[in-house]
């Protein structure tokens, strides 16, 4: 049975600018910068606001306006040496990393870095990067069926067991890791799928899912919580959303209608056109993005449908929906990302923390 409790903390994460065009796919200015100057201070000034979780993003080829990109693992490493307490996510996709090498890293990131490594296992969409890199491509299904394997094999050997494992897609004969890691990275399993459900259920400590409201987010949470259970296991959920605070409603709204009015049409359509296929593919349709409008493309994991737009006080009562309906984090994109981070850490969490401190108070009387 899951230990879910709406009195737990909720964690506050953000997605890392380490490829150019920051976090919506539009001509509206954003002060961003993807270079490592910029994410190293970004990440020190999210760590003191208060934020758990960094990002980094994982793209081989421009897309969706991002026409430039560092690679995610060294960039994580990078800003886990300008922090302290920051956990950092490196974005990582099965048939473009061996499972049994990328647990041989993390081990030792974890090492180096107090187990504050973490990786999200994205399972991919662009095919062009695939055939870029020579690699095959695989449909839906079968995607998630090796990213099941992948995250097999590195939990397994991330235990300290030694592992032989015969897969259909990836093979492990008698191999364990020397030294053995202390701290097991977090991992974290991107998707919305039922496959994607099914795939984190069985081995991720983390479920993270595209943008959506409440009564969206509820049906998800419940349906892999409880393939969870089937397994044995628990999983934490992980929400994407993206964030506009603003001194009213209506200067939030603007800014909304600003950035959609001005959206990149030709590279959100491009994106449209090369991710709506992952829902198509699936057998009940319940693939990422395969219900996204036009406008929720230009964020481009459907953040604004999360619904954290308003004052401080509307944001923070929708957090505390999220919460209800058991989510444990929220990953949070940004227009100006470093000092819009800034702003949440001081007028969004410290209100949160006060209504999760009456919450455990509560449960404690």
């Amino acid at each position: 049975m899951s230990t879910h409790n709406t009195a737990d903390r909720i964690a506050f994460g953000y997605w890392v600018p380490n490829v150019s065009g920051g976090l919506v796919t539009s001509t509206v200015e954003q002060r961003t910068d993807w270079g490592i100057d910029y994410n190293v201070q970004l990440a020190r000034h999210a760590e003191e606001a208060g934020f758990d979780y960094a990002l980094s993003q994982v793209r081989y080829l421009g897309s969706y306006g991002a026409s430039e990109q560092h690679e995610s693992v060294s960039f994580s490493l990078a800003l886990l040496a300008a922090t302290t307490k920051l956990n950092v996510i490196a974005a990582v996709h099965p048939g473009l990393w061996q499972p049994g090498v990328l647990s041989n890293l993390a081990a030792t990131a974890s090492e180096i870095y107090d187990g504050r490594f973490a990786l999200n296992v994205v399972s991919g969409w662009l095919k062009d990067e695939f055939r870029a890199l020579g690699e095959p491509w695989l449909e839906h299904d079968e995607r998630y069926r090796r990213t099941k394997e992948f995250v097999e094999v590195i939990r397994r050997l991330s235990s300290g067991e030694e592992t032989t494992f015969r897969g259909d897609f990836y093979r492990i004969h008698d191999y364990a890791l020397h030294p053995a890691t202390k701290s097991p990275p977090e991992i974290f399993h991107g998707g919305s799928s039922t496959a994607a459900r099914d795939s984190a259920a069985a081995n991720a400590d983390w479920f993270l899912t595209n943008g959506a409201p409440p009564e969206e987010l509820k049906e998800q949470i419940a349906e892999v919580r409880a393939k969870a259970e089937k397994y044995g296991r628990e999983v934490k959920v992980g929400v994407n959303a993206f964030a506009i605070v603003a001194d009213s409603d209506e200067e939030a709204e603007r800014r909304l209608r600003e950035i959609v009015e001005n959206a990149d049409t030709a590279a959100v359509k491009d994106f449209q056109d090369s991710v709506q296929q992952a829902g198509a593919s699936t057998k009940d349709g319940k693939g990422m993005w395969a219900n996204s409008s036009f406008e929720d493309l230009v964020q481009y994991n459907d953040g604004f449908r999360t619904g954290l737009i308003g004052t401080p006080e509307k944001i923070r009562a929708r957090i505390e929906e999220l919460r209800e309906v058991g989510v444990d984090l929220v990953l949070l994109g940004f227009l100006h990302i470093d000092e819009e981070v800034q702003r949440f850490g001081r007028e969004v969490i410290p209100g949160v923390r006060e209504t999760e401190a009456g919450l455990a108070e509560k449960a404690t009387a």
